[in-house]
Formats: structure tokens, C-alpha cells, sequence
């Protein structure tokens, strides 16, 4: 049995950090759900920016669209919209065995909105509803600003994968917006096709802490946040009001496990994915990773449902002087940031295209 398939057996499922055109035209992406048992898959500007700048795949329909008189951020969605579609379609028969637990794809509202509640959750509606697929995750920010947007979109019926969290405190935040969202519908006596993940960033700790502790824990500051969040996680499922929520026929919210490709090019370049096996969770990995895993996977055992030694290492880093609390809250604006240069990189990309076609029409 192949490492891939081993995790999905095990309860975790593996989604990929990728979609292109390309790999929906020429069968990559179904021969990943086949071979290598994935079952769903994530989207940021970050990855549609390379996808349309490196790709001639996308020129035809964006000549198509200008000729419509789409421009920038429209035709964008309009183009993303299109792939991820047609990604949620290949992934509906997860969707439906599970029942909503899998079989997600997700698309990122504009991250200049990340501190914009009322304009976020507007968009998210809009965006939803356009994509008419019950298995489209619609990507909001943890942030502050976002989680009143995130409780109020699912209980809208918009399902929701909660971005750039960085630490325990900031899951549980999320987890509580689910939470708030799914009981105002219970209360409303809406149906249960509703669901959401929690995204947890990791590799982006150890890039963060890289060359300030020593050798002895390097690299080991990511996993050990993922430890910690994922024994929050299961405590929350054992509690009241979660029970009471899945009593009434909803998933509860997945812990996702994303930013897994190994940074560090000394390291293991599947570090992060043979160290945080469990159930019940999802990881999200790019290509390269989800490659390296399926030729050369193992499994380092699973992540304990107590954290196993995740405070000891914690506290490691904090003797090295690393606060982790302030540090967490440095990450999720850094990471804010840098999906708003993405996004404007994507759009210059959009606009340089667009004027060439146009010249070359």
C-alpha cells in the first residue's frame, strides 16, 4: 500500500495546494485522485498567478471574456470560478460517499478585504452563489475583521475555509465563528449543507525562527504548533456544544493542516507530512510535495490527541527567546501582506495578458 493511500486509511485526508488549467485538460488532477487517493484541494492568488502567468491555457478564455467587456479582478473570478468548478465536479463523489466531510475545493475572496468584514462577507455570498457547487469552500481570513464575516456567511449557508491561522488561540477563535454560525442556524431551523475547515499555516513558523534557536530544535517549532492546535481540535469534538451540533446532522469544522512544503531545502522534503498524521484532519500539500510523499512517503507515527510533547518543545523556543503568541500575530499580518502583493502581481498578470491579446487580435 502506497504512503498516500496509508493517510487516507488512516482518517486524514490529502487535498492538493494546486489547481491549474492544465492539470484539470490533461488528466493530472484525475490521475491524482486515482493513484494517489486525493480527495479535495486548496486555491490562494499565489497559485492562479503562476498558473495564468506561466500557462497559454487561459488565453482563449480571457480573450473571450474581454471581448465581453470583463476586465481585472471580474475576469478573474470569472477564470477561477471556471477551474475550480470543474475541480468540485471531479471531487463530488468524495463529496457525496462522505457525506460533506470531503471532497472540497476552495476559493480565496480578495485578500485586500482581509480587513473588511461587511465587504467580505458580500463577496463571499456573491462568489458562492456563482459557483453553484455545494462542495466549494470559499476562503476567508482569521483575522480579526473576518471572523464576524465568517459566522455570519455560515449561517448564510456559505461554507467557509478559515485562512492564514497561525496558532492555537486563533483556531479556537475560528472554531468559535463556526460554532456561533452553526447554532443561529439550528435556532433558524436552516438545513445542514454547511461546512467549513480550519487552516493552520506551519512551515512559515520555522522559516520565521530559522538561524535565532539552536540546532537542537530546528525545524521542530511548526510541528509542535500543529500539535498543540490538533490537541484543541479533538477537546473541542468531546465538548457540549459541539456534540449538540453534530446531534443535529452537521460536520463539525476539520482542523487543516496547510503551508506543508518543507521550506528549509537541508530538510526532509516531506517533514511535515510524515510528522502530523491524524484523523479527522486534512492536509493540503503542493505538488512537489504530494509527489515526494507518494515516491517516498512513511508515516512517523500519529500526532498524539494530547499534544504528545508539544508545551516541552514550545518552551524550548521560549528559552531561545522566540513568543510565540507575539510571533503568531506578526505571521497572520505577514501573511495578509503577502497575499495582497500576490494579488497584485495576479492582477498586473491579468492586465499585461489581456493587453497582449487584444494588441495581438
Amino acid at each position: 500500500m502506497n504512503a498516500t493511500r496509508q493517510l487516507h486509511d488512516l482518517g486524514q485526508s490529502l487535498w492538493l495546494d494546486n489547481i491549474t488549467r492544465d492539470i484539470l485538460n490533461n488528466g493530472t488532477l484525475k490521475r491524482y485522485i486515482d493513484e494517489f487517493s486525493v480527495t479535495g484541494l486548496t486555491s490562494n492568488p499565489t497559485i492562479f498567478d503562476h498558473a495564468i502567468k506561466k500557462s497559454p491555457s487561459y488565453d482563449s478564455a480571457i480573450s473571450e471574456k474581454l471581448n465581453k467587456g470583463l476586465s481585472g479582478e471580474a475576469l478573474f473570478f470569472e477564470l477561477a470560478l471556471e477551474d475550480l468548478t470543474r475541480a468540485a465536479d471531479l471531487f463530488r463523489p468524495a463529496y457525496d460517499q462522505t457525506k460533506g466531510v470531503d471532497g472540497w475545493v476552495s476559493l480565496e475572496v480578495s485578500p485586500l478585504l482581509a480587513y473588511d468584514t461587511a465587504t467580505t462577507l458580500v463577496a463571499a455570498k456573491d462568489l458562492h452563489a456563482r459557483a453553484a457547487r455545494p462542495n466549494l469552500f470559499i476562503k476567508i481570513p482569521g483575522t480579526k475583521e473576518g471572523l464576524p464575516a465568517i459566522e455570519e456567511s455560515i449561517f448564510s449557508g456559505v461554507s467557509i475555509n478559515v485562512t492564514l491561522l497561525f496558532s492555537r488561540e486563533q483556531y479556537l477563535a475560528a472554531a468559535e465563528a463556526y460554532l456561533k454560525g452553526i447554532e443561529r442556524r439550528i435556532a433558524a431551523g436552516l438545513d445542514t449543507n454547511v461546512g467549513s475547515v480550519a487552516s493552520l499555516f506551519l512551515s512559515r513558523w520555522d522559516v520565521a525562527v530559522s538561524g535565532k534557536v539552536p540546532d537542537a530544535i530546528h525545524n521542530k517549532l511548526g510541528i509542535a504548533i500543529a500539535k498543540r492546535a490538533y490537541k484543541a481540535y479533538r477537546e473541542l469534538l468531546e465538548t457540549p456544544r459541539w456534540k449538540a451540533i453534530i446531534a443535529k446532522g452537521y460536520n463539525p469544522q476539520r482542523l487543516l493542516l496547510a503551508s506543508t512544503g518543507t521550506k528549509d531545502p537541508k530538510a526532509s522534503d516531506i517533514l511535515y507530512i510524515k510528522s502530523l498524521a491524524a484523523p479527522d484532519t486534512v492536509n493540503t500539500m503542493p505538488e512537489a510535495t504530494l509527489l515526494a510523499f507518494a515516491d517516498h512517503g512513511e508515516i512517523a507515527g500519529v500526532m498524539p490527541p494530547d499534544g504528545g510533547d508539544c508545551e516541552q518543545v514550545i518552551a524550548e523556543f521560549g528559552k531561545a527567546g522566540i513568543d510565540v503568541d507575539a510571533l503568531a500575530a506578526q505571521l497572520q499580518t505577514e501573511g495578509a501582506d503577502a497575499f495582497v502583493k500576490s494579488w497584485n502581481d495576479l492582477m498586473e498578470v491579468i492586465t499585461s495578458k489581456s493587453a497582449a491579446l487584444t494588441a495581438s487580435a
